[in-house]
């Protein structure tokens, strides 16, 4: 009986490692903006009928909190 030891699996360069334990804990907060994004464009333009220039105007956010409040 022969004895082979088995390949070892490939390992990921360091520089790999690295980007990704940075890019890993950044990717649930940039997820959440991009559906806060999604959330206030598709509700603001697509549901409430007005243009998406005014998604971004300060005073359309105070105003719906003053509706709201």
């Amino acid at each position: 009986m022969t004895d082979t030891k088995p390949t070892p699996a490939p390992t990921r360069k360091k520089w790999a490692k690295r980007t990704w334990a940075i890019i890993r804990p950044l990717l649930v907060p940039l997820a959440c903006l991009l559906a806060l994004w999604v959330g206030m464009v598709a509700g603001y333009v697509y549901v409430g009928k007005q243009p998406m220039s005014e998604v971004w105007n300060l005073q359309t956010w105070k105003h719906l909190f003053d509706l709201v409040f």
